[in-house]
């Protein structure tokens, strides 16, 4: 059955309402991988970093293609130098990439040695996937450690948006794991195409996605160019993206065989971890761009605006693992909102760039 179909045939499954940050943490001394935490202490801010709203270099809602890679700065860059910076990444999974060699997470900031644009985790937490300083796309560790060039790009093209596609092995569909990496390239005429490799490769080739529609009369066939923004998630490796040229979020599947869809209006898409493989994205409304959800029901497919009374603009979302919450990116930092849209979003950093979760 294929990830459009079972879409549409599963059952609804009611979310808690929940926000990850609960109350607003300052910077701590904890790293990466400590899960004890100090207390509260004055931070430290770089200034020199990134320039404010640079963010990790990937575009608005109203740029499908990715945007320009930035500068890389000496330290990620709150929207303000007023102490005590909102921080409240400290034991949530939330992470901050701003294009900068530093990463926030778990309340302080993580030096990667190299800039870092467009960070990924792998669904287990224990690989980060980003855009390095030379543009190439790398793997490390979540400290930074152990980096791996995946795929060293020609030098002419901007790589974007990494997204893990990972899959069990299926033996009763005689189907073999997956352990991928989607991302967009951008070629020097502006030309944006999906492209995937293993990604336990050293220096590998990518190859272009496959982007066949699904079967039947009267389905338009699928752009190959103006893509951008992949999203993979999920226990059958099935991913979103979003088109320029169309302005349309689509779906990707290749479980049984590779086909897809067109789901609906919007751009940056991303698509939830769990069962029901819900997507979020972006859609300008009224000025701003707002955050909608998507959910196939059995009777279609269900859209429905997470901020209705938006006065600013909310972009770049990604999910909690868990499914139940979804942070965002605005003018002034991080956001969270619960899934089921229950509450109004929650700044919770002060910290510009792209919000990621890991496991």
């Amino acid at each position: 059955m294929s990830a459009p179909s079972r879409r549409r045939t599963s059952a609804a499954i009611a979310l808690t309402a929940g926000i990850t940050a609960g109350a607003a943490l300052l910077l701590t001394a904890c790293g990466p991988d400590d899960t004890t935490g100090a207390g509260p202490a004055s931070p430290s801010v770089t200034t020199s970093g990134a320039a404010a709203g640079g963010g990790s270099g990937s575009g608005s809602g109203k740029n499908g293609d990715g945007g320009s890679v930035p500068t890389a700065g000496s330290g990620a860059k709150p929207a303000s130098s007023t102490a005590p910076v909102l921080n409240g990444t400290g034991h949530n999974g939330l992470t901050v990439s701003d294009g900068s060699r530093y990463v926030v997470m778990n309340g302080t900031r993580v030096d990667f040695g190299t800039a870092v644009r467009d960070l990924a985790w792998s669904p287990d937490g224990r690989k980060a996937a980003f855009v390095d300083g030379d543009g190439d796309l790398a793997v490390s560790n979540p400290d930074g450690s152990g980096r791996v060039i995946v795929a060293k790009n020609p030098g002419n093209a901007n790589w974007s948006h990494p997204t893990w596609q990972v899959r069990a092995t299926d033996t009763q569909n005689g189907l073999p794991g997956t352990d991928n990496l989607f991302f967009a390239v951008r070629s020097a005429d502006g030309v944006s195409r999906l492209y995937g490799v293993p990604a336990t490769a050293h220096r590998g080739t990518p190859q272009p996605l496959g982007l066949n529609r699904e079967s039947g009369e009267g389905i338009k066939p699928l752009p190959q160019t103006g893509n951008a923004w992949p999203s993979a998630a999920g226990k059958y490796g099935s991913a979103v993206y979003a088109n320029s040229g169309t302005g349309e979020v689509y779906i990707r599947d290749d479980y049984l065989r590779q086909q897809g869809a067109a789901l609906t209006s919007g751009s940056e898409p991303a698509m939830s971890p769990g069962q029901d493989q819900d997507v979020v994205f972006v859609r300008s409304v009224g000025g701003h761009d707002h955050l909608f959800l998507e959910h196939s029901t059995n009777s279609g497919p269900h859209v429905r605006d997470l901020t209705p009374n938006a006065t600013t603009d909310y972009t770049e979302p990604a999910w909690s693992p868990d499914s139940r919450t979804i942070a965002a990116r605005t003018p002034n930092g991080i956001v969270t909102l619960p899934a089921d849209g229950s509450r109004s979003p929650v700044r919770v950093s002060g910290y510009l760039g792209l919000p990621a979760y890991r496991a």
